[in-house]
């Protein structure tokens, strides 16, 4: 791996975990499903733009708008809506550490329920990770954390895990931006549905919704999504999913830099352990190296 594909996984890392914080301001001023549902729809809009002047097609294959549809339902509306609908009412490092589990559920899954082969360091890394997730879990439920909330973020780290292995293999065939583009504009069709049946719409404009809501649509919404692809295309993704263990870590000290959210030494500890696993996971799932 080579000096400037680490430095693209090291930044789409830290700005994919910096959206938790981003999205627990979003939600302090606005309601969480209407505010998500018009940052997809800005963001979808914008990257079907910029995918047609790179000359993209919206003719994609089959197998593509099925990932299309599946992801924009599974990752932008369920996932991403659950965390922002939770997010009311639990802290973002709470859901930042709940969403690092989604690596260990796909491979937990595809271990038990698909037979795919897993080392010893991988076993080891899966028990591991949901150790460190116990161990914060336990000093949040007994500070008092938001049951539900916790709920809703363990439903949606299942339903991004369901996409990520049912579409396994189906966005080859290009015009990637336009992909991510039409995803966000399925997710945002379906939570503006959502929205008014859950939730009383409003949104306070006040300065620092405005910067988040800015932050949220163009970094983790559209230059985070490009770097990763860009990541995927330059290492692939067995390799490009490594830097997914850098997220709790990040997520959980963006939350404390910019929202002031206390960390125990509980929370430390299984930060730290969770972090290993998910690294002991994804290094295990790399190809081994064979002998010149």
């Amino acid at each position: 791996m080579d000096l400037r594909a680490i430095a693209m996984g090291l930044v789409f890392a830290l700005i994919w975990s910096s959206a938790f914080s981003s999205a627990r301001i979003i939600v302090a001023d606005a309601s969480p499903l209407f505010s998500l549902a018009l940052r997809f729809l800005i963001s979808g809009l914008l990257g079907v733009t910029i995918a047609r002047v790179m000359g993209q097609s919206w003719h994609l294959t089959r197998a593509q708008w099925r990932a299309t549809i599946l992801f924009g339902i599974c990752q932008n509306a369920l996932y991403l809506g659950l965390n922002f609908y939770a997010m009311q009412t639990i802290e973002a490092s709470v859901a930042a550490i709940i969403a690092s589990t989604m690596p260990l559920l796909v491979a937990l899954a595809g271990w038990l329920l698909l037979n795919e082969q897993l080392r010893s360091l991988g076993i080891l890394g899966l028990l591991a990770g949901f150790a460190g997730v116990a161990l914060i879990m336990s000093s949040r439920i007994s500070a008092g954390v938001d049951l539900f909330g916790v709920l809703l973020c363990g439903i949606g780290a299942l339903a991004l895990t369901f996409a990520t292995l049912a579409v396994r293999g189906a966005t080859s065939g290009g015009n990637f931006m336009m992909v991510v583009g039409l995803q966000m504009l399925v997710g945002s069709a379906a939570l503006f549905l959502a929205a008014p049946v859950f939730e009383t719409i409003h949104i306070h404009p006040t300065l620092p919704f405005v910067l988040a809501f800015t932050y949220t649509t163009l970094f983790p919404g559209l230059l985070a999504t490009l770097i990763w692809f860009l990541l995927l295309d330059r290492i692939g993704p067995i390799r490009a999913a490594t830097f997914h263990f850098l997220n709790p870590v990040f997520g959980v000290a963006i939350a404390a830099i910019l929202l002031g959210e206390k960390l125990g030494p509980l929370d430390v500890a299984g930060v730290l352990i969770t972090t290993l696993g998910i690294l002991a996971v994804q290094l295990s799932r790399q190809p081994a190296v064979k002998p010149a």
